[in-house]
């Protein structure tokens, strides 16, 4: 393990995040968990973790957050693990252009800003881990649920650009992808959809209602995993000298990236429309 063990986690409420946290600290690191809610900070730190805001919807919030973490390692930071982010169901031509940013806000842009304000620490360093928390969807899309998988799909692209861009600088860039993981995602989403998707006026309504049922119940979906499934393939991808640059989580990731690689596209709109 690097002297400098401090490790900065978005999204840290709940699930993969909440283990994360959790986890990296019983193995040593410095772990900073990061919230968007005020609220959250008190179950975190009573874990012994040490909490921020940080909002990646705010431009703000990332600059005060990235000084309070520095502020407190005295300048350095070995990872960034982005975890932030949430789902916004619906199609895609339900989404309005304001519900499509905000989606963006979160799950893209203030990733992106948040990883730009702490390179300039991982250069000085000479080392650095970025560990982006993608998706099955940044890999296959499936029926409405366009703007998650369209900010995933994004935050793949961008991930790879950037581990290429900093080939030979010691700072590595690795993307796990969870499929179906026990966590709140499911609840956020219906929320999400709820406050940002006009059912009754919709050409989808039948189908709008079935999905609802969907997320407001409580079986999970098959395959599903514990997020300790991810906990294990980040710690590999921390502390390996040379990770992977993708890790596959559940059953259904390995699936799809293989199916990807071998059907037509038509045939694997089949299989995701079964």
């Amino acid at each position: 393990m690097t002297p400098n063990n401090a490790i900065l986690i978005t999204g840290c409420s709940s699930g993969i995040g909440r283990c994360l946290a959790v986890g990296l600290k019983a193995r040593g690191y410095r772990v900073f968990a990061s919230v968007r809610q005020e609220k959250d900070l008190a179950g975190l730190a009573a874990l012994g973790l040490e909490t921020l805001v940080l909002d990646l919807a705010s431009s703000a919030s990332i600059q005060r957050a990235v000084d309070d973490v520095l502020a407190r390692t005295g300048g350095q930071l070995f990872a960034l693990v982005n975890n932030g982010a949430y789902g916004q169901p619906g199609a895609v031509e339900d989404l309005s252009r304001d519900v499509l940013r905000e989606q963006f806000e979160t799950n893209l842009f203030g990733t992106h800003e948040l990883t730009c304000r702490l390179m300039p620490v991982f250069r000085a360093q000479g080392v650095g881990r970025i560990i982006q928390i993608s998706s099955v969807l940044g890999l296959v899309s499936l029926a409405y649920r366009g703007a998650y998988t369209a900010s995933k799909y994004a935050l793949e692209g961008l991930s790879d650009t950037l581990r290429l861009e900093l080939a030979g600088s010691g700072i590595q860039v690795v993307l796990i992808e969870p499929g179906p993981i026990e966590s709140r995602f499911r609840q956020n989403a219906y929320a999400a959809f709820k406050a940002n998707i006009d059912r009754e006026h919709s050409a989808y309504r039948e189908y709008y209602i079935k999905v609802e049922r969907r997320l407001a119940g409580s079986k999970n979906q098959p395959f599903t995993l514990p997020p300790e499934a991810v906990l294990k393939k980040a710690i590999h991808a921390m502390e390996a000298k040379h990770p992977k640059p993708r890790y596959f989580v559940t059953f259904p990731t390995v699936l799809f990236a293989v199916l990807r690689r071998l059907l037509p596209t038509r045939w694997l709109d089949r299989v995701l429309w079964s």
